[in-house]
């Protein structure tokens, strides 16, 4: 009897033991499918999350917080920059160094400014990471009847590295072939986005099928009179960014625009300069600007267009100043 006890008390604890350690092994079970779960929400999260953010990164659109706008080339370019057409090589070095100084960090040149030079130098000695800086530059007609060459010029003139717009500077003949050799440096990486200055409508619905990609940037001379108000729609329904030149009218011409009665009266009501009112309403319009200067003083007062909005009314106000009154032939 004391036998078949011990024997009965043996299996009631190898039982309990038993049992215990189902209930062991199904709360480890347990607790790993729950770990597993939350990790898999967590990477399903994070991947919405970074659609989510690529989604709202939408080319065209102006991110006036950071200061840039998404090309559909896929880069990212400031919307606030210099352009250094007719400065001299010192002038042309000392203005680019005033920008980045500043905060600035795009800059436009051409192999018709016989600056390239000048630009390239003072981008490696402002200590500045090259790839915070957006250097646009430009092959002339004259040169398209060799753009491989015009292309390599510009590269080792420059000397920094690659390129990161380079436009066809206006029509002309070989145009269309100049270009096809532009998207081969894209594929080679040595130019990241490609694009086209001073053409219209017409100009681009002949170019246009022509081609293999989309130009990123079309630069055009626009300013409070001379709005190009067919010809900027035009081409961003098409996904292209659109750049001024020339955005305080150019020279000889910019004291008309900041002097205007209406310009003025807006910028008073804001505290700001005429010139800072005429960038933010180009900014407002969607369109990049680039104004050329050597003043250091004004090339700072020209990045300085974030701290205010222009009202719809005086948008419109602006709007009305249009003339079609081009100051320049391309």
């Amino acid at each position: 009897m004391k036998n078949l006890k011990l024997i009965l008390m043996a299996g009631i604890l190898i039982f309990g033991l038993s049992a215990c350690g189902k209930t062991n092994v199904n709360q480890e079970s347990t607790q790993q499918e729950t770990s597993s779960v939350q990790a898999e929400d967590k990477v399903v999260t994070e991947n919405v999350e970074a659609s989510e953010d690529k989604a709202e990164v939408k080319a065209g659109v102006f991110d006036m917080e950071k200061k840039i706008v998404r090309l559909n080339s896929g880069y990212d370019m400031p919307i606030v920059g210099l352009g250094t057409y007719a400065l001299s090589d010192e002038e042309c070095y000392n203005s680019v160094l005033a920008l980045l100084e500043n905060g600035g960090r795009l800059i436009d040149t051409a192999y018709m400014y016989h600056n390239e030079a000048a630009v390239g130098r003072a981008v490696r000695d402002s200590g500045i990471p090259r790839e915070e800086i957006f250097v646009t530059t430009k092959i002339y007609p004259t040169q398209f009847d060799d753009p491989k060459a015009a292309i390599d010029l510009a590269l080792n003139t420059l000397d920094i590295g690659y390129i990161d717009l380079m436009l066809l500077h206006h029509p002309g003949t070989g145009d269309v072939a100049a270009y096809k050799v532009m998207e081969q440096y894209v594929a080679d990486g040595k130019i990241k986005s490609i694009g086209l200055s001073n053409w219209y409508v017409k100009e681009l619905d002949e170019f246009l099928p022509q081609v293999s990609i989309t130009p990123a940037v079309v630069q055009n001379e626009i300013h409070p009179y001379y709005q190009e108000t067919d010809v900027i729609p035009y081409i961003q329904d098409l996904g292209i960014v659109v750049e001024s030149w020339y955005p305080l009218g150019g020279r000889g011409y910019t004291k008309a625009l900041l002097t205007n009665d209406t310009i003025v009266k807006i910028a008073r009501e804001h505290g700001v300069s005429a010139a800072q009112v005429i960038l933010r309403w180009d900014l407002q319009n969607g369109v990049i600007v680039m104004p050329g200067s050597s003043n250091p003083e004004h090339i700072k007062e020209n990045l300085d267009v974030f701290g205010f909005a222009l009202s719809d009314d005086e948008m419109e106000q602006i709007k009305a100043l249009n003339r079609d009154e081009k100051h320049d032939w391309y």
